[in-house]
């Protein structure tokens, strides 16, 4: 997870300098923030199904938000993929709860990656 944690802060600190309209930068720092700590969220309850479950479905709800609000169709599609894949994650026990968090993890790198080539 420390991993995850670096890399999610390599991600932020290209996409922040990439971006270049103030509008679009702020978009990308959201973006990429929500990314980073719904991921890190997810990842630091691995042992913690039921508390998963609804960082889970507060994530997703969280990026869906983010992704109405963000003003930029492949933002909008890399937050809404996102919220998209961690909505359809149950987790009723440990076993699912480690195999949620690393679904969450390779999605949202996926997304981080679609947002920094967005904003780079």
């Amino acid at each position: 997870m420390r991993l995850l944690s670096l890399t999610a802060a390599a991600v932020l600190a290209v996409t922040i300098a990439g971006c270049s309209t103030v509008d679009k930068a702020q978009a990308c720092l959201e973006s990429s923030k929500i990314v980073a700590d719904t991921v890190a969220k997810i990842g630091s309850l691995a042992n913690d199904p039921a508390a998963m479950e609804k960082a889970l479905n507060d994530g997703a709800a969280r990026l869906s938000d983010a992704a109405d609000k963000a003003g930029n169709t492949t933002l909008n599609e890399a937050l809404d993929d996102l919220s998209k894949s961690l909505e359809g994650l149950n987790v009723k026990d440990v076993n699912d709860a480690v195999d949620a968090a690393q679904k969450a993890a390779t999605d949202g790198a996926a997304a981080a990656e679609k947002i920094a080539r967005e904003c780079t």
